[in-house]
């Protein structure tokens, strides 16, 4: 545990330095500061004013911009310690192949998550200093979104990382990830797959499987318990698992999905050639 845990130290301090973290950290900082600036939380649209509406608008951008910027800062994280030799160097020490691949995944973790959970506090901030009401119930469970969301991608950034040996593979691995996913993300598509009589149950079942839209369409429900933003899917949604468990479910799917990836990604290091 010693071990892991002083990983998991070098890790942050190696992300510390480098130029990506703190951009990362002004990107999601500098975009609430944006908000407080231009006033969107004074705004009212489709009866959201506020936190809530800052909320929403901080989703949708969380949406696009998170997991881009934890594929492309993760995916070279054991790649890129095998072509420097960095891993056959921490090798030489007392230090197990476990230790070291979840030793790395942790403080990778706290470096993508706490920008972002920081960001969120600001903001809760703001709305006390403003004297608004604080929805207590959707910071919390944002800030569960948030995590499930974080830990889904360095899942498979972790994976990516450790079954190719080139960075350039493995950015270029992540951006074709990103791109699919996003491709998949608007329920306007499957409104058109729709058309081309598919099965409706297997088209919704696919993009459910989706965790950007998993995120997405439980951040909408709670804005909106009754998802009217999203069309006739929604009674499909409501029926087949109600508000609770949907919201429950984009929690839980995004962390087991990312565990699993990150277990197959450790089997795969341990398995291959890892110099």
């Amino acid at each position: 545990m010693t071990n892991l845990l002083l990983i998991a130290y070098l890790d942050i301090k190696e992300s510390l330095r480098s130029k990506w973290f703190y951009v990362y950290a002004v990107v999601f900082g500098g975009l609430m500061a944006l908000f407080f600036i231009t006033g969107v939380s004074d705004a009212v649209v489709m009866g959201f004013t506020g936190l809530s509406r800052m909320l929403l608008i901080f989703i949708q951008v969380t949406i696009i911009i998170l997991p881009i910027f934890i594929l492309i800062t993760t995916v070279k994280s054991i790649s890129g310690d095998r072509e420097s030799n960095v891993l056959e160097y921490m090798l030489s020490f007392p230090v197990s192949l476990k230790e070291y691949y979840w030793g790395k995944m942790l403080g990778r973790f706290a470096t993508v998550f706490l920008p972002v959970f920081f960001a969120l506090i600001l903001g809760v901030i703001f709305g006390i200093v403003k004297g608004g009401d604080l929805p207590w119930n959707m910071i919390f469970l944002y800030s569960a979104l948030l995590f499930s969301l974080c830990f889904v991608f360095l899942g498979l950034a972790f994976f990516l990382s450790s079954i190719v040996k080139s960075t350039d593979i493995a950015l270029g691995s992540s951006f074709v990830v990103w791109i699919t996913l996003l491709a998949f993300i608007d329920i306007a598509l499957i409104g058109l797959m729709l058309q081309n009589r598919i099965n409706d149950d297997l088209i919704i079942t696919l993009a459910m499987l989706n965790p950007i839209e998993v995120f997405r369409i439980g951040a909408i429900t709670l804005f909106d318990p009754e998802l009217t933003v999203i069309g006739p899917v929604a009674y499909y949604l409501l029926d087949s698992l109600g508000s609770s468990l949907l919201i429950l479910y984009a929690v839980i799917y995004p962390i087991v999905l990312g565990g699993l990836f990150a277990w197959f990604g450790y089997i795969a290091f341990k398995r291959k050639d890892l110099l």
